[in-house]
Parts: C-alpha cells; sequence; structure tokens
C-alpha cells in the first residue's frame, strides 16, 4: 500500500469513528443535555462538529505517518498503532457514557484513562516521527479542556 493510501485510509477511519460517536451525541443533544447546568465556558453546541473533525483528519494523518514507519521499526509502530487504536476506542466510548447513558461521572472518570492515554500515544509517536506526534498536541489540548468540563458539570449537577 502506498504511503498517502496509507493515510487516507487512517483519516477515514478516524472519520468514521467520529461519525458513529456524533450518532450518540445527537440522540442526546436536544434532550438530556440542554437541561444539565454548564460552566461559562462551556463553548456553543456549533463548535464541536467542527473541531472534532479537524482533530480525527489530524489523528489520522499522524497515524498514516506512523504507519509508514513499519518496514523500518516494526515492534515500535505496532506498539504505537495499538495504543493509537485503544485511544480512538476510548474516544467513542466517551461519547456513549456521556450522551448514550447520560453518565457524567462515568465519562469523567473514562475521559482521564482517554487522556493519559492519548498522551501515551504521543510520546510513542514523538519516537517514530515527531512531526506526526505534534499533530496530536491540539488533540491533547481539546480532551484536557473537555475533561475540565465534564468535571465541572458533573460538579454544577450532583
Amino acid at each position: 500500500m502506498s504511503k498517502s493510501l496509507r493515510i487516507i485510509y487512517c483519516v477515514a477511519i478516524c472519520l468514521v469513528v467520529g461519525y458513529l460517536s456524533s450518532i450518540t451525541t445527537q440522540s442526546s443533544i436536544n434532550t438530556w443535555y440542554p437541561t444539565l447546568i454548564k460552566p461559562s465556558f462551556n463553548p456553543p453546541n456549533w463548535l464541536f462538529a467542527p473541531v472534532w473533525t479537524l482533530l480525527f483528519i489530524m489523528m489520522g494523518i499522524a497515524a498514516g505517518m506512523i504507519w509508514n514507519h513499519l518496514e523500518n521499526q516494526r515492534e515500535l509502530v505496532k506498539k504505537a498503532l495499538l495504543f493509537f487504536t485503544v485511544q480512538l476506542l476510548l474516544n467513542a466510548l466517551w461519547s456513549y457514557l456521556f450522551f448514550g447513558l447520560n453518565n457524567v461521572l462515568l465519562a469523567l472518570i473514562e475521559i482521564v484513562l482517554l487522556w493519559l492515554v492519548i498522551y501515551e500515544t504521543f510520546h510513542i509517536f514523538k519516537k517514530i516521527d515527531k512531526k506526526a506526534a505534534y499533530l496530536f498536541i491540539p488533540y491533547l489540548i481539546w480532551v484536557g479542556f473537555a475533561a475540565v468540563l465534564n468535571g465541572s458539570i458533573y460538579y454544577l449537577n450532583r
């Protein structure tokens, strides 16, 4: 498979996961979510879709760039892609916990785990390709912000 095709494939997978997560989100965004007390720094709902789309594209590009190093650093690339897959699944799980189950506390616990796995993925990626790792920095920041937001929503609604 060509290097470009690997990147396109990874971006497509990330966007599909994002789309599937958004289906869960949509079920509660107009019903349950508006009933929650939110902090003053809560972004407007319209902002989430474009931010997540951009982040999923950047994640996919990063994963494809790492996959392109498979021939040179086989074991490390396998480890990196395993961590990448785990963080992507945890990302989808958060949407299900928060919006699907309406369980703010469980989602808060899970998003902390998600952030830690993203952080570890970033460090493994950095050993392979620094540019790919740097594509993860906005994702780390956004999920950190989302964790604070999730925690604030939990605190305000307990």
